[in-house]
C-alpha cells in the first residue's frame, strides 16, 4: 500500500517504488527565479553545451527576488533571464507578478505533478497534491535542457491534524509546533504528508503555508490531499480540468506518525537565530518590536491579508513600529484591493511592497542594526533581512497584525 509520494513516482515510471530507490523521472515542470535561473543558463552553456529548453511549455522563469532591481548589476540580470526567455518563448513573469510559488500555484500546480524548481521552497506545491521539491541550479540546468532527473525516493512521515483550530490559531502555528518537536533537521530527506480532519478543514493557502516550510524541518517534500478544496482552487484559477483526486492508502506505511491536537495548538513565535527555536507567544509575550512584515511565499496569500486586516481594521499600527505588507502576487493585491483589505491597511498605517519577495531575503529592504523584526516569513537565520545585527521572530498574520497595533509580541486572541 502507497503513500500519495510513492503513488505520484510509481506512475511516472510506471511501476510501484519504494522507499531509498533511485528513480529517473520526467518532470512536468521546472521553475526557476532571478537569483538562481541565471546560474542554471550559465550551466547548460559550460557542461551541456546548450542554451536551447526541452520544452518551452514546462519551463517558467520568474523575476521576484530583487525587484524592482535595486542596483545595476541587479537589473542586468534581469536583462540576461529575458534575453534567454525569449530565445527560448518560454514563460517570464515580470517585477510586480509577486513571489514564484504563488505565480506556480495560481498557474501551474496540480495534482500527481513533478515540479521542480530552484528554490529550497518548491516544496509548496505539494499543497494542491504535486511532488514537488527544490534542486540547485546546476541539477535545474539539466532538468531545462533534457526534462528528466534523478531521485532517492523518499520515506513518508504522517502528520496528522485532528479536530479544527481555534479562533486565530492558523497553520503557521501548526508548523511552527510541529517544528518544535522534529527539530530543523527531523525530517531530512523524507515526506511530510499532512492528513486529518484540521487539514480538510484549511483552505489551500493555508495547507502551502506547511507545505512551504517543510523543508525547515529538511524534509524533501510536504504533500496533502488533493481534494475537493483543491479542486475549488484550480475552479477558481481557470484550471479545474487539471484535478484528479489523490489520496494515500488506508495502509500506506509510514516511518513515523505524528498526531496534533487542534485545541491544544496555540499561537506560536520561532525566535532568534533558528527556525526550530520555538515558543509560544505566552513566553514571550510583551517583547518590544521595531518591524513587523507581512508577506512572503509562506504568508502572503488573500487568506493572510484577510486575517491581518481582520485585526488592523478600525485600529492603528504602534508610532513606533514600522508595518510592511508583501502581497504574495498581483493577482492576491488586485483582490486585496477589491475586497478593502489594502485600504484597511493603508489607514492603519501600513506600506505596501510590490508584490515579491521583498523583506524576507533582505535584497530590496533591510533593518537596522539592533532592530527586532516580527515576520510570516519561512526563515529567521541570523542576517536574512540584511543585517546580521538585527533579530527576526517569525511567526503567524494573526500575531504580526496584532504585535503591529501594540508595538510588543502579543496574543492574536487579546486583540
Amino acid at each position: 500500500m502507497e503513500t500519495m509520494v510513492e503513488k505520484i513516482l510509481g506512475r511516472k515510471i510506471g511501476r510501484k517504488v519504494s522507499p531509498g530507490e533511485l528513480i529517473a523521472v520526467q518532470v512536468d515542470l521546472v521553475f526557476a527565479h532571478d537569483g538562481t535561473m541565471p546560474l542554471a543558463i550559465q550551466q547548460m552553456e559550460k557542461h551541456l553545451g546548450t542554451r536551447k529548453v526541452f520544452d518551452s511549455e514546462k519551463v517558467v522563469a520568474i523575476c521576484d527576488h530583487a525587484v524592482p532591481p535595486p542596483s545595476e548589476r541587479v537589473a542586468n540580470v534581469h536583462k540576461f533571464v529575458r534575453e534567454f526567455a525569449k530565445e527560448n518563448g518560454i514563460k517570464i513573469y515580470e517585477n510586480g507578478d509577486g513571489v514564484c510559488h504563488q505565480i506556480i500555484a495560481e498557474n501551474y500546480s496540480a495534482p500527481w505533478k513533478v515540479i521542480i524548481g530552484a528554490d529550497s521552497h518548491s516544496c509548496t506545491h505539494g499543497a494542491l497534491g504535486a511532488f514537488a521539491t527544490g534542486m540547485g541550479s546546476t541539477d535545474v540546468a539539466a532538468i531545462m535542457a533534457y526534462g528528466m532527473t534523478w531521485l532517492r525516493v523518499p520515506e513518508s512521515i504522517k502528520i496528522e491534524l485532528t479536530g479544527e483550530l481555534p479562533r486565530r490559531v492558523l497553520s503557521k502555528d501548526v508548523f511552527l509546533t510541529l517544528l518544535g518537536i522534529l527539530g530543523a533537521d527531523g525530517a531530512t530527506y523524507q515526506t511530510l504528508e499532512f492528513l486529518g480532519e484540521g487539514i480538510k478543514a484549511m483552505s489551500v493557502g493555508e495547507r502551502m503555508t506547511l507545505t512551504n516550510m517543510a523543508i525547515e524541518a529538511g524534509a524533501k517534500t510536504g504533500i496533502c490531499e488533493a481534494d475537493e478544496k483543491v479542486r475549488e482552487f484550480l475552479r477558481e484559477n481557470g484550471r479545474e480540468n487539471e484535478f484528479q483526486p489523490l489520496h494515500p492508502d488506508v495502509s500506506a506505511y509510514y516511518k513515523d506518525e505524528i498526531i496534533l491536537e487542534s485545541e491544544r495548538i496555540e499561537p506560536m513565535v520561532a525566535c532568534p537565530h533558528k527556525v526550530d527555536n520555538v515558543k509560544s507567544v505566552s513566553e514571550v509575550e510583551g517583547l518590544e518590536i521595531d518591524v513587523v512584515c507581512l508577506g512572503s511565499c509562506t504568508n502572503g496569500r488573500i487568506e493572510d491579508l484577510r486575517v491581518a486586516a481582520e485585526i488592523l481594521k478600525g485600529k492603528k499600527v504602534h508610532q513606533e513600529v514600522r508595518f510592511i505588507v508583501y502581497p504574495a502576487s498581483r493577482k492576491v493585491l488586485m483582490r486585496a484591493y477589491e475586497e478593502g483589505i489594502i485600504d484597511v491597511f493603508l489607514s492603519a498605517g501600513a506600506s505596501i511592497g510590490v508584490p515579491g519577495c521583498g523583506f524576507c531575503i533582505g535584497r530590496v529592504v533591510a533593518v537596522g542594526d539592533g532592530e527586532r523584526v516580527l515576520s510570516t516569513q519561512n526563515r529567521n537565520f541570523l542576517g536574512r533581512m540584511g543585517n546580521n545585527k538585527a533579530e527576526i521572530y517569525l511567526s503567524s498574520p494573526a500575531t504580526a497584525a496584532a504585535s503591529a497595533i501594540t508595538g510588543k509580541i502579543t496574543d492574536p486572541r487579546e486583540v
